[in-house]
């Protein structure tokens, strides 16, 4: 599943693939934004790789679909 997290102050935005549900990755946003200022968002892909992002900092997050429609062409 893909995440996007829009970084205040940033043009650029952070896009994370994990293996968690939405619903995970919805929990630790809520449980981060409600932290306050001292609210840490932390999230692992699938590589194990860990991101860290203070939560007020977070100007959007996007959580995509578990299953997204791949688009493309299929020789047959």
């Amino acid at each position: 599943m893909e995440v996007k997290i829009g970084i205040a102050e940033s043009a650029r935005e952070l896009v994370v693939s994990s293996d968690q549900t939405a619903e995970e990755v919805a929990k630790l946003v809520d449980e981060a934004l409600a932290g306050g200022s001292e609210g840490v968002l932390r999230l692992t892909d699938e590589k194990g790789r860990r991101y860290v992002v203070r939560a007020d900092k977070i100007a959007y997050v996007e959580i995509a679909p578990e299953e997204i429609r791949k688009v493309g062409f299929v020789v047959q």
